[in-house]
């Protein structure tokens, strides 16, 4: 009998008047156990402790979130103050990212964990890709109902060869757009999964990583369990997690199965 997979959840940081709480939306929960895996919600970690919390990772997922990574972890000033952001999400997801792809430990990024991982490994971000030019806005309508937020919006084009193109077997998905953000210059090493009409990266991974990682701009999460795509983004997710706690971890001991 094997341990079921535990995959952590990434935090986010809010305070409810006076109380600070760690917070991560169900919809991400709900994705992992789509996954076949048991998701544990991580609040932050201190850098120095992070190896001891891979070592009882069979996976990691990068949540959205409403708030942007800090620029000044690629080295340009807040574009617009009024964005919200969660410098204490960045101390810890920053290196979580680097020491998880390091590891093995397969990786799942989405919206702002894409982001996350592009800077974490030397990348840029475009704070406000509406105001580039020859780029689209892809932000959904602001107080907009969730289900016209996440809805279909565009179409990307997959890298044929490449990671998702394997999983998800098709040349082009529609997909949902809800970032203000996004990739301006990918990290070295890094390989384009898929790209919007208009150029803007909407998935990467780092194949020279000794174990499964992929990075989605869009929200594959939402209403998962009747969207085609995201079931077959999630159960290749679940298999690199059962996979790398069979190969690190192995079955229960036999004491523990009679117990």
């Amino acid at each position: 009998m094997n341990r079921p997979p535990v995959v952590l959840v990434t935090s986010c940081n809010h305070r409810f008047g006076e109380h600070p709480f760690h917070i991560a939306g169900r919809k991400y929960v709900d994705a992992v156990r789509l996954a076949g895996a048991l998701p544990l919600i991580a609040p932050p970690f201190e850098v120095a402790e992070l190896d001891s919390l891979l070592d009882v990772a069979d996976g990691v997922l990068l949540t959205g979130s409403p708030s942007n990574v800090h620029p000044s972890h690629f080295g340009e000033d807040v574009l617009n103050p009024a964005l919200p952001l969660d410098p204490e999400r960045d101390a810890w997801t920053l290196p979580l990212i680097r020491r998880a792809l390091a590891r093995g430990v397969p990786l799942l990024a989405i919206c702002r964990g894409t982001q996350e991982t592009n800077v974490a490994l030397g990348g840029t971000l475009h704070q406000a890709v509406q105001d580039v030019p020859g780029l689209n806005d892809h932000r959904s309508r602001e107080g907009a109902p969730a289900a016209e937020q996440y809805g279909p919006a565009h179409p990307i084009a997959v890298v044929p060869g490449g990671l998702l193109a394997g999983i998800v077997g098709s040349a082009a998905v529609t997909v949902n757009s809800v970032h203000g953000q996004g990739i301006k210059a990918l990290a070295p090493g890094l390989r384009v999964e898929a790209r919007a009409p208009d150029g803007l990266v909407e998935a990467f991974s780092q194949p020279a990583a000794p174990g499964f990682n992929l990075c989605l701009q869009w929200h594959p999460e939402w209403q998962a369990a009747g969207n085609p795509v995201s079931m077959q983004i999630l159960r290749a997710f679940g298999e690199a997690v059962r996979g790398y706690r069979d190969r690190v971890r192995g079955p229960l001991p036999a004491d523990a199965v009679t117990s």
